[in-house]
């Protein structure tokens, strides 16, 4: 039986990358369909609803949650570790307030289940991420705005069980997540996005930085998006960890995406004068693959797909942000 058949569900965060990928996953379903945008956008599915509210107001929060079966709340402010440390408030704030306000409209509006999507940054340094050991320790300090943002939404979501019961809220913490539609501005993305972009700008040198060592646990946005609707179907009520389990050196991603470029000549130059962020951050999986979580695209396939279709839409996403909330 398809779960999310007909039922009325929203999505905060749809436009962004990982929104896109769960839209195209429920469409499949035969889910009835709504996004919240801050922005005025053009209609191209006569099966999604789009409306135009802004999260950081509780009043348009509590209208879009009406009526409403399932939440998925994606909404966010991404950017590289670099932007967070420059524009911290940017980060820290919106998202803070999108959490709040999402969360306690949809249990005011008695909604059946709510998927919270929490993030790797919530981790304090550690070679291998376990779900029970988050509240021994304190996030990154390359992480520590958005991280502690991010796990005041996994506290709003246990305050609920506590005071009135509620155990209808999946959370999952997604580990680097790529793929089409994400941001590929060289100065602000996220690591793969980030390297594609300035190897296929390149006039022969690709300019990256520190030493190419760090591990990370990189995951596929359809990956992510098979993740998150596993989570709120199977009802999980424990916060779980969502990515790959495997370790990739940002080298091997460099190598991975020049293999992928035979029409350049590149040379690698690595800046070990500048930071590269914490040396290993793995996800153990085992709580989210014993409800039947797998991968489907490995890294390879997926850097491959993600060049094929920046290639095809470079004129569009290839651009400066202005500003980086993905509402």
């Amino acid at each position: 039986m398809n779960f999310f058949r007909n039922k009325k569900v929203l999505i905060t965060g749809g436009t962004g990358m990982i929104g896109k990928a769960l839209v195209a996953s429920l469409l499949k379903d035969n889910a009835d369909i709504t996004i919240v945008s801050l922005d005025d956008l053009e209609k191209k599915n006569k099966d999604i609803e789009i409306i135009k509210k802004d999260l950081r107001e509780f009043s348009d929060c509590l209208n879009v949650c009406k009526k409403k079966d399932i939440v998925f709340h994606l909404a966010g402010v991404k950017g590289s570790p670099n932007m967070t440390k420059k524009k911290p408030a940017s980060f820290f704030v919106p998202t803070i307030t999108f959490n709040t306000n999402i969360l306690e409209a949809a249990r005011r509006c008695n909604v059946e289940r709510i998927l919270y999507t929490s993030s790797i940054g919530v981790y304090s340094p550690s070679k291998v991420f376990y779900e029970k050991d988050l509240w021994k320790t304190f996030p990154s300090e390359n992480d520590k705005f958005a991280g502690w943002a991010k796990r005041m939404g996994e506290l709003q979501a246990e305050s609920y069980k506590i005071e009135y019961g509620l155990s209808n809220i999946s959370i999952v913490r997604p580990a680097n997540i790529y793929g089409p539609y994400d941001n590929f501005d060289p100065e602000n993305a996220m690591v793969i996005p980030s390297l594609i972009s300035k190897a296929i700008s390149s006039n022969g040198t690709l300019k990256v930085w520190g030493d190419g060592s760090p591990i990370r646990d990189f995951l596929y946005v359809d990956d992510c998006a098979l993740g998150m609707k596993l989570a709120l179907e199977k009802n999980i009520k424990e916060p779980v960890n969502l990515g790959s389990g495997i370790g990739v050196s940002i080298k091997k991603i460099v190598d991975i995406i020049i293999k992928n470029l035979p029409d350049k000549n590149i040379k690698v130059e690595w800046d070990i004068n500048k930071p590269s962020g914490d040396k290993i951050r793995l996800m153990n999986i085992d709580k989210i693959s014993s409800f039947g979580f797998k991968t489907s695209v490995n890294i390879e396939e997926g850097i491959r797909r993600t060049i094929k279709w920046f290639k095809e839409n470079k004129k569009h996403y290839l651009k400066r942000y202005n500003s980086f909330l993905e509402t």
